[in-house]
């Protein structure tokens, strides 16, 4: 894996915004969720994107997605494919922004001219991203999905629009009541019921939502320190 510079949240999160505004202005606006990741990828980015068996075509075990970045090309795992694994419409949307964010924040490391096409250059080693890889490369690119599925106006205007504030949720006695039944997510956290909600609107998984909803205060995991001027 190539190293890459290091790039602060609020440079990729500034990134995904321009992408989304550069998309509004060929093809109009995005007012509600879900961000069209597919067709900005695909019609805005002009990438060609296709399921395939990864693993087999790479002889790598875990692979979920591969960026050719001189040959424009993106592919993802069969296993993420949401017309036969419909559970899965979150991971591959997450997926597929993942390799954006890659196009967006790494291409720069792979010198030449990408809109030549495989036509005119010599295949090129892809950016492989496997399950559970988190070096530099892959957690921007992870930030950089979460921005752009999870854009945060976008989820301040839902969640007011089904909550009618902007009040955040104190998750301290659902995690607990959860994780005494079911037992522990990825972070040390069981998905919250509002987080499933919010997931559902923006067709991203429940863990993904509930990291963005923790990490914009609309979900607290701890119980606020009480107010001592309260009455």
């Amino acid at each position: 894996m190539k190293q890459v510079k290091f790039i602060p949240e609020p440079r990729i999160e500034g990134a995904t915004l321009s992408l989304l505004a550069s998309y509004g202005e060929k093809y109009g606006k995005i007012l509600t969720p879900p961000i069209p990741a597919e067709e900005i990828l695909e019609s805005h980015l002009e990438l060609d994107l296709r399921i395939d068996d990864l693993p087999r075509l790479l002889d790598v075990p875990d692979v979920l997605g591969a960026t050719w970045i001189q040959q424009r090309r993106v592919r993802i795992d069969q296993s993420l494919d949401p017309t036969v694994h419909p559970s899965n419409e979150g991971r591959y949307r997450f997926t597929v922004s993942h390799e954006i964010g890659h196009w967006e924040l790494h291409r720069y490391l792979f010198p030449g001219n990408p809109n030549q096409g495989s036509l005119f250059t010599e295949e090129a080693e892809p950016i492989v991203c496997r399950s559970g890889a988190k070096d530099s490369m892959e957690w921007q690119a992870d930030c950089f999905a979460g921005y752009l599925l999870m854009p945060k106006e976008m989820v301040f205007r839902v969640w007011e629009g089904v909550y009618g504030k902007l009040e955040p949720y104190v998750a301290v006695d659902e995690i607990a009541g959860l994780s005494a039944r079911w037992g522990l997510g990825f972070d040390g956290r069981p998905t919250v019921g509002v987080a499933r909600d919010m997931a559902r609107e923006f067709k991203v998984s429940g863990q993904a939502m509930q990291i963005r909803l923790v990490g914009l205060g609309l979900i607290r995991t701890t119980a606020p320190e009480p107010d001592l001027f309260a009455r």
